[in-house]
Parts: C-alpha cells; sequence; structure tokens
C-alpha cells in the first residue's frame, strides 16, 4: 500500500541519514581524540616535548578549524552569563577572530612585544580571557592578580616584576593611579570600562578598531608564558614562572582523566581570576580538550544562586573550591535537579570527608579531588573510575613520579608519613614551574637529592594513595607526637557547632606545644554555654581521631584570616599565638 510505502521509504532515509551522521560524528570524535592524545602521549613520557608551542596557534586554532568543518560537536568555546541578565557566548572562531583583536591592541597602542611582563588585575569578565588568549598570541608574558589586592599588594606585584603594562577595570584604577609615582618602569595603563579615565587607553574601545589580522609569535615550550604570585599562605608571596608548555600541554593528561572533559562537556570553574585554579580549569583543562567555558559572574559566591545556576544550565562538569562545597551542602540541595552535571572535582586546599559524604548523599555524584600548587599542574588526582578513598587525593598523575621522602631525600616506605616529592633528577618534567624570578636561593632550596620538595606533608598506602597531612610549617609536635592540624579540622567538622576552624600550634610550659583551634561556629551555636561546647568538641575529636590530637586550647572568632585566593592563614594564627605577630 502508499502507507507502507511512505513508511519504508522514510525508514532507508533515515537509515541513511543516521550512517552519515555516525560516519561523520565518528570522525571528528577520531579527529578530537588524536588531537588531545598526542598531548597526552607527551604527559607520559612517550613523546618528546616540542621544540616549539604556542597554545593558542596549536590548540585553540585546530579547534576553531574543526569547528568551521564541521567535525567538533557544536558547543561554545565560552559562555559567559551574570546576575543582571547578559550573556556572551563565543565559538572558537569567534574567541581567535576576537583574540587576534586583542593582541594587535597589545603590540600596538600598548606598544608592547614578546617578553614584556604584563600586571592583569579584573574580574571574572569575557575580557580576562581575550587579553589572556592575546598574551599568549604575542609572547607576552602575563600575570594574573586578584580583583580584592589592595594598593600595598599591586604595589609589591609591579616592583617585583617590573611589569610595563597594568591592565584593570574602574574598580581598581584610583588605587593604581595612588601608587603610579612609585613605578618608573610602568609605560602603559590599560583599563577595561565603558567609560575613560585620564592617563589611561580604554581597551574596549581600542578593540572596536583593531585589526583581526595577526599571526601567533613562535613560542618555544621553555620560554616564559606567565608569573604567579603565590598564595602567600606560608611568607611573601614568591614569583613562579611557567613556560608556554607547562599548562599549556600538562592539562592534557589532567583535563581528560581528572576532570573526565570531552569536546562535548560545559565546565563551570568557580575560581577567581587571580587563583591558579582560574588557569587550570577556567582556561587550560578545558580548551585543552575542546570543552567549554562555563562562568557566571557572581560579586559574592552564593550557594542558593550557585545551586540554581547548575539547574538552569546544561553544566556537565562542576569545580570549586572544598570551602564553597561545605556552603552548598549546608544551604541544603535535595530540593535541586542537576539534569545535566555528571562529575564534579575540587581543588587547592583538603577536601573534609564529612562534606564529600553529605555532597554525594545530597546529589548523588562523587567529588574527585586532586591536589598541586602554584608552581606544578596536577601533582595527585582522583580519576573518573578510579576507586575513591574518602580523605585521599589519590594518585601520582603523569608526567609525575611522586613519593614520600625523609629530610636526606630518601623514600619512605608505605604508611610512613614524610614530605611529598616530585622526582626531578635526571630529567625535570616540564610542567613544573620554571624557577622563582629573580630568587635562584629559593629555587635551589626547593630539591632534596633527586626531588622537589612541595613543602607538604602526608601519607602514600600499598595502592600509591596520598593523604595530606598538612603544611610542614603548620605540623604541630606535642610531647613527640606529630599532629597535622587538617585531621583535626576534618573531625570538628564533623560537628554541626562547626562552621569553620583552623588548628595551629600553641606554647605550651609542659608539652613545648599544643593543639590549638580556631572556630567559627554554626549560627545555631551561636548562644550556647561556650565551657560546655569546647568540651563537647574536645570529646567529640576524641572519638572521632586518636585522642591525643584533640585541641587542648579552643578559641571562639568570627572569621578565620584568608588569602586573597580564599585560603586559611594558619601562619597569621600562629604567630598570633607564639607572639609573632
Amino acid at each position: 500500500s502508499i502507507r507502507q510505502l511512505r513508511y519504508l521509504t522514510f525508514l532507508y532515509l533515515f537509515q541513511i541519514f543516521l550512517f552519515i551522521f555516525l560516519l561523520f560524528h565518528n570522525h571528528y570524535q577520531l579527529l578530537a581524540s588524536q588531537i588531545i592524545a598526542h598531548y597526552e602521549s607527551i604527559n607520559r613520557c612517550e613523546k618528546g616535548l616540542p621544540e616549539y608551542f604556542n597554545f593558542p596557534s596549536d590548540i585553540l586554532d585546530k579547534w576553531s578549524q574543526m569547528e568551521k568543518d564541521g567535525r567538533k560537536p557544536a558547543n561554545a568555546a565560552f559562555w559567559w552569563i551574570n546576575d543582571e541578565g547578559e550573556e556572551v557566548k563565543w565559538s572558537f572562531e569567534e574567541l581567535g577572530f576576537l583574540s587576534r583583536k586583542a593582541a594587535n591592541v597589545l603590540i600596538g597602542p600598548c606598544g608592547l612585544k614578546k617578553g614584556d611582563r604584563v600586571l592583569m588585575i579584573l574580574p571574572r569578565i569575557p575580557e580576562w580571557w581575550l587579553l589572556n588568549v592575546a598574551c599568549m598570541r604575542t609572547g607576552i608574558v602575563f600575570i594574573p592578580g586578584a580583583s580584592q589586592l589592595t594598593a600595598k599588594d599591586i604595589f609589591y606585584r609591579l616592583k617585583a616584576s617590573q611589569a610595563k603594562c597594568i591592565i584593570t577595570s574602574d574598580m581598581l584604577a584610583p588605587a593604581v593611579d595612588s601608587i603610579i609615582p612609585n613605578c618608573q618602569f610602568l609605560k602603559t595603563k590599560l583599563i577595561v570600562s565603558r567609560g575613560f579615565r585620564d592617563g589611561w587607553l580604554n581597551f574596549k574601545e581600542l578593540l572596536k578598531v583593531a585589526s583581526a589580522d595577526h599571526n601567533c609569535v613562535k613560542t618555544k615550550s621553555q620560554d616564559p608564558m606567565f608569573i604567579y604570585f603565590t598564595s602567600g599562605s606560608t611568607g611573601a608571596p614568591k614569583m613562579a614562572e611557567h613556560s608556554h608548555s607547562s599548562y599549556g600541554i600538562g592539562f592534557a593528561a589532567s583535563g581528560r582523566c581528572w576532570m573526565n572533559l570531552t569536546p562535548s562537556d560545559i565546565f563551570w570553574n568557580t575560581s577567581d581570576t587571580g587563583w591558579v585554579k582560574a588557569a587550570w580549569g577556567s582556561v587550560f583543562g578545558p580548551w585543552v580538550n575542546g570543552s567549554c567555558v562555563f562562568i557566571h559572574n557572581m560579586p559574592q559566591f552564593e550557594p542558593s544562586t550557585v545551586a540554581d545556576t547548575l539547574s538552569r544550565y546544561p553544566i556537565t562538569t562542576f569545580c570549586t573550591a572544598p570551602t564553597a562545597y561545605r556552603m552548598l551542602v549546608q544551604h541544603g540541595l535535595t530540593s535541586y535537579k542537576f539534569m545535566s552535571l555528571k562529575h564534579c572535582v575540587s581543588g587547592g586546599e583538603p577536601l573534609n570527608p564529612e562534606v564529600m559524604e553529605q555532597w554525594k548523599t545530597q546529589t548523588g555524584l562523587d567529588i574527585y579531588e586532586g591536589y598541586g600548587q602554584t608552581e606544578t599542574v596536577t601533582i595527585c588526582a582522583n580519576k573518573k573510575g578510579m576507586k575513591i578513598k574518602s580523605g585521599s587525593m589519590g594518585q601520582a598523575s603523569p608526567p609525575y613520579d611522586v613519593q614520600i621522602v625523609d629530610e636526606q631525600g630518601e623514600v619512605l616506605p608505605p604508611g610512613e608519613e614524610g614530605d611529598i616529592a616530585i622526582c626531578v633528577k635526571p630529567t625535570r618534567p616540564f610542567c613544573l614551574f620554571s624557577q622563582y624570578l629573580d630568587n635562584p636561593e629559593k629555587t635551589t632550596s626547593t630539591v632534596r637529592g633527586n626531588y622537589y620538595i612541595t613543602g607538604d606533608r602526608g601519607i602514600m598506602d600499598e595502592e600509591g594513595y596520598f593523604w595530606f597531612v598538612g603544611r610542614s610549617d603548620d605540623i604541630i609536635n606535642s610531647s613527640g607526637y606529630r599532629i597535622g592540624p587538617f585531621e583535626v579540622e576534618s573531625a570538628l567538622i564533623e560537628h554541626p557547632a562547626v562552621s569553620e576552624s583552623a588548628v595551629v600550634s600553641s606554647p605550651d610550659p609542659i608539652r613545648g606545644e599544643v593543639v590549638k583551634a580556631f572556630i567559627v561556629l554554626a549560627p545555631a551555636f551561636l548562644s550556647h554555654d561556650s565551657e560546655k561546647l569546647v568540651h563537647e568538641l574536645q570529646e567529640h575529636v576524641k572519638k572521632v581521631t586518636a585522642p591525643y590530637k584533640y585541641p587542648r586550647k579552643v578559641e571562639f572568632v568570627q572569621e578565620l584570616p584568608k588569602t586573597v585566593a580564599g585560603k586559611i592563614q594558619r601562619k597569621v594564627l600562629r604567630n598570633k599565638e607564639w607572639g609573632r605577630a
């Protein structure tokens, strides 16, 4: 019958369409896999580091070409929203077009050239990403800074780096102008603003008229690409210099294995642009894998807004700090539906097992913790498919050979506490930072025997999983017992009275030093009897962990001192206890 003939014709045409779709789908999936696999093989030391490498030309422009050829999923490269309802979406081709225009702004009106240094302090606005890529295209060394920096902080960074240009917004321009008389080396001030300011070049206006005709400069893999000031949690911030390959290639493996990213994914990382994790999760990790970078520019981290965004947008992968995860589970997530979310990661500081368990209960998803530093890419991680051991940082990530070593640089057996270290001899891993700029003594001091010493203490078990104990400076030695603050803090956070805590050493005439806990109470416990609550918390810690680790001293505070990156500054509290503040 005619009806049967129409049905058979439709079925035949549908099969042809499906065949063609799968053919092209598999083809571009194969090509995408080849791009990623090439750089993953370098991470696994199966291939040598190329002599020349430039992230925009070798990675971004290839995704752009695949996009134009229809060989990549129809996924944006960049997707930005804010609370005012504004939205920006760029394909890889549009990112390339705009970043070339931005590159011409830098080498034209700004008068910059390859090797010059630029301090860039911008909030989570699209221009940060454009200028980030533009610096890479031109070989200009960029230095990110957090928007919370004061005039004193900015001056310290400008003076230390001898930057020739500063890029910032209306918010920080007055602070910059106040220190300009002492910055004779600074040649150019570029402002990202809708209005004009005396003495400043306006980026938005210059971008409109800039040419999009620009060729990437040729950069060697080991040429300097960016400088990150360390968090300053254990001393004055230091300048960690990275090469074009250290992050550009170094995140190929962890972007795929730890972040579990593919060209079809949409990745939201909440990090501030001045924090190194913005480079990890908002630039290199996603884009080396062809994924979409999603940004919600919020004035501050608000759990209800974050949960709502995860519900409304097709975000597949989410990354935020342990403190933020704790705020989210305290807010409560059972009423939200995260329809697209499938993978969650965390880093920057240790994640309390209690928070991880609550997240799993409320969302059904695991949190894959990663560990690294400003000086490194991912050192250890819990990768997709791995067994997760609550409280563990996971196993070593390629190309690193990670070990626990003693004070002589000798490898310790599983189960023994020591320094977390990375093997650097006979060959220094390409993704490790190049040097502490202008500080060769500090650079040399990080090596003990064959190993780079991270400054963190840890334990490795029989299966190669690593467990964080604490910063070396934070370890408490009480009557011969070595106590890491993180374990005590993790025990405390399990108690409903504790919103946040920081544990440090405190002087004691008998034991030399003892454990002291600074605690921010949850609102419901603010009116409780302090003495009874101290006793209750001490008994709680004795039950959760080894009894000798309980805090013999407890002080309730309204807030804890933190770096601009949000890390607790235990050093400030420790100095206060020992009269060094």
